[in-house]
């Protein structure tokens, strides 16, 4: 297998590392990640005009990538900066379209694309606990269209989105696969109610509440009560980004921690060149390139056709990137000492974000479970 980028993904990575390292250091995205929005507008239509949102959708769909491994580079940029504005809810949104919508309904692609729209995916609900095909939420037929009722929990910039991707069961138990349906619905849609909150790791996310929301017969995206596989392709596709973003964090954290072992002195020498010092980083850089590995082989299954295959590597991926995100953000705070939980210091954020990481679309727990269960499949 050839694990170098094509020169075009490369230039790519290029170009968004220089941005953000020019437009998006540490003190704007403190300042941007904090702000009521939690993005900023003028950064994600910099980014969308740069094409970084294109990357992430096929050509049929106005794109320019798609793949696996242009996921993995722009997210791995990402979270090189802990950029918080909305690309993973825009991504999987997109991805929901283009797997199952319409003509109409997939022409909304380009104004993702073109940074004119914001999209979000709402699917995890308060009593989920990571299990997805777990949906309680409910849509009925009526005349003329559908009625949702139900709750989705910590869906990232729901409140800026113009459009959101929900998941509604119309048919079966709970746990059922079978029976899941999914819908657009417009940010103005009536009886829709966002509760609003700042995350601890920066940006926002929200509550989506559905109160009898009433929807048009074109609301349904795809086939009733047949969801379920869009949803594992649209959540493996959320899966691997976050990995990559995770890996980038933890390069920056390692990062930050080798220079200051060079630079911070004890009894008169940097405390690098103490050798209980330097094994603990050797073993945090040989943890992080086994995560660069799984990366890597999440991001080559991701397109693939053999649905066992990719799942367990994207659920291998998720749980080592889980597993050894904690790993690096607990040594590299006890590495820096004190210093390393001050607000001041970037490393506390990035400590923070890789945390989060582990719990955002099922943690380390739930996907060695998953990983373990499709290995007897």
């Amino acid at each position: 297998m050839n694990f170098e980028h094509t020169e075009d993904r490369r230039m790519m990575a290029e170009s968004l590392g220089r941005y953000l390292r020019d437009q998006y250091a540490f003190p704007e995205r403190d300042r941007v990640a904090r702000s009521p929005q939690g993005y900023s507008e003028l950064h994600w239509k910099q980014l969308a005009d740069m094409g970084i949102v294109g990357a992430l959708f096929a050509e049929e769909d106005g794109g320019y990538g798609g793949a696996g491994f242009d996921i993995a580079v722009v997210f791995e940029e990402l979270g090189r900066k802990l950029v918080t504005e909305p690309f993973l809810g825009t991504l999987m949104a997109g991805l929901a379209l283009s797997r199952s919508g319409t003509e109409v309904q997939r022409a909304v692609i380009e104004s993702l694309i073109q940074g004119e729209r914001i999209g979000a995916f709402a699917h995890t609900e308060p009593d989920s606990a990571s299990e997805w095909p777990r949906v309680t939420a409910q849509a009925r037929r009526v005349d003329g269209g559908w009625v949702l009722d139900g709750v989705k929990a910590v869906v990232a910039h729901a409140e800026a989105a113009e459009l959101i991707i929900v998941s509604a069961r119309t048919s079966g138990d709970p746990e059922q696969e079978d029976g899941i349906s999914l819908f657009v619905v417009p940010a103005e849609a009536q009886g829709l109610t966002l509760r609003g909150y700042p995350l601890v790791d920066g940006g926002r996310a929200a509550d989506v509440i559905l109160d009898q929301v009433r929807l048009g017969e074109d609301a349904l995206l795809g086939a009733e009560g047949q969801a379920f596989p869009v949803i594992e392709q649209v959540l493996g596709a959320g899966v691997l980004a976050l990995c990559a973003e995770s890996l980038g964090a933890m390069e920056v954290a390692k990062e930050d921690t080798l220079e200051y072992l060079r630079t911070r002195q004890q009894f008169g020498v940097p405390i690098g060149s103490f050798q209980a010092l330097q094994h603990r980083m050797v073993d945090m850089a040989l943890e992080i390139e086994q995560a660069r590995s799984a990366v890597i082989r999440a991001a080559a299954a991701l397109p693939g056709a053999d649905r066992v295959a990719r799942e367990k590597a994207l659920s291998a991926a998720k749980f080592s990137i889980g597993r050894i995100g904690i790993l690096v953000a607990e040594e590299a705070i006890q590495l820096h000492g004190g210093i390393g939980m001050t607000w001041e210091l970037p490393l506390s954020h990035y400590a923070k974000r890789l945390v989060m990481i582990d719990h955002q679309l099922g943690d380390e727990d739930f996907h060695l479970q998953r990983f373990v269960a499709l290995s007897e499949v």
